[in-house]
This record gives C-alpha cells, structure tokens and sequence, in this order.
C-alpha cells in the first residue's frame, strides 16, 4: 500500500502530500517515514529521490513534528539504486548526476533540520541504503539488518554523503577499510563501530523504534536541535567561534516555551511537561 498512512490520534497536517514511495504516519508528534519503494528491493528511483526531498523539507518546517523516524518496509532498507535503468557505460552520468543530486538534497534536509531524526533498519542497507543509514542522529537496527557499502561491486564510488558521515563515525581508518574490504556489517559489529546506536531483537525492533522516538519527542524538541545542529556545525569551526555559537543559541533558546516550562519544573516538584515549542 502506497500513500499516507494516518492512525487518528493526531490530526495530520494539511499540506503532506501523497507519495508513491513513502508511507508517512504521524503519532502524538513522531513522524515515520517509511521507504517503500515501487522498485524491487526498496531501490532508489529518481521519483523516489524527490519524494524524500519533498518529505525532508515539509517536514523539517513543520513545528508540529517533534521527532523524524526513517524506516522501511520489507526486508531491504535500500539495495541502492535502481540499476534497472542503466546501461553500464558513460552513457549513463548524467543520469547518475541526476539521481545522486536529488539523494544529496534530501540528506542535506534531513541531516540540517533541527528536529531530531532516528533511523531503524532491520533489513539490508547497501549503496544508497548505507549512505542514508549514516544520516540519522540515533539509528536502532533489528537482528535482521546488514550494512554493507557495496559500491565496489559494480565499480562505482560512494555517493549519498557516505564518504563525509563514514570517517566522522568511525575514524578514517576504519572508514578505508569498510569501503576497501567492502564486507557484510553486522548489527552488533556496527554498534561496536559507531554506525549504529544499538541492536535489538527483530521481535522488538518495532516497539523499542517506536519507545526510542517517543522519548525524543517529549523533549525540548527546539533545545535538542539546536544542540545537534551546534554538534554537526563543530567540525567547521574553530573553538571560538563554536563557543560563539553556543552563547548565541543558549540564549535563544530562553524564548522558547519549553525553556519556561523546565525552569519552572526545576523549582517545582514534577517534572517538565515539554510541548516542542
């Protein structure tokens, strides 16, 4: 089943489109986006590729969304691109540039937007499927995921932010030697290495995803963004001008509501009841 999926317990948002490639549930402010691409093996089509965009930049102004999931459906979470349409010679670049630069555009709005975003993957992740399984602030994989690069094996280089998330992950050691030995990652292993926050049984894949993105969302959604803004923003700044940004951002965030209601929750007796705002 393709298009939007609503569970009324929260009125959905008027201007979300429908998709032919993504499912997309919102629950008491979680919103999953589920890849379910026409294409075999959940493979990325440049339609797809621009319903992510679409995706990313509707739901990163929504104020309403207080926490992004990225999953799938099936048993793949990417296979990569859709080697369908190719021809395997030069042919085949602007077609190539094309696609990467609609993937690229989606990262980008998720990777910026200042709603946290967690990934869950309890299939395969390869090519495409791998770069977009770096993206997400906390990914939670299933006994049944397997990460794997996989562009050496049909002799292309890595696209889909891959090469800038994999070294700031892992360590560029440890980077060269999944890109150059191109092995199956495990979910225990990826977990060992960075790539991954935690595995868990496929039976509780589901409920712990859901518990993981639940707990995001009743937080100080504005301060927790912000935060991991400043976080991803570090690596291209000096000390000085981070410390800059971080006077810059505590302070602005003393006009959200959520600032109120923790500092009034500190000097209570309960604790902080946070709306996003």
């Amino acid at each position: 089943m393709n298009g939007i999926v609503n569970r009324n317990r929260v009125e959905p948002a008027a201007h979300m489109d429908d998709y032919n490639n993504l499912l997309v549930d919102r629950t008491d402010g979680v919103v999953t986006v589920t890849l379910d691409s026409t294409a075999g093996r959940n493979a990325l089509t440049l339609e797809m590729a621009n319903e992510l965009v679409s995706a990313a930049t509707t739901l990163g102004e929504d104020e309403d969304v207080r926490c992004i999931v990225l999953t799938h459906e099936g048993d793949f979470f990417g296979a990569g691109a859709d080697l369908s349409q190719f021809s395997g010679d030069e042919s085949d670049a602007p077609l190539l540039r094309e696609l990467a630069g609609r993937a690229h555009e989606a990262i980008v709005q998720f990777h910026r937007t200042e709603t946290p975003v967690v990934g869950g993957i309890d299939g395969v992740a390869a090519g495409i499927g791998f770069s977009l399984a770096l993206m997400p602030d906390l990914v939670v994989l299933g006994d049944g995921a397997t990460l794997k690069f996989a562009y050496p094996g049909i002799g292309l280089t890595g696209d889909g932010g891959s090469t800038f998330f994999l070294p700031r992950l892992v360590g560029l050691r440890t980077a060269k030697e999944i890109v150059l030995r191109d092995e199956p990652i495990a979910p225990d292993e990826a977990v060992e290495m960075g790539l991954a926050t935690e595995a868990v049984p496929s039976d509780e894949f589901e409920d712990r995803l859901e518990t993981v993105a639940a707990d995001i969302a009743s937080g100080p959604t504005q301060a927790l963004g912000a935060t991991t803004r400043l976080l991803t923003d570090s690596y291209e700044r000096s000390l000085e001008s981070q410390l800059s940004a971080e006077a810059d951002t505590i302070a602005g965030a003393t006009r959200t509501e959520d600032y109120e209601r923790g500092l009034d929750a500190f000097f209570g007796d309960g604790d902080p009841e946070f709306v996003g705002r």
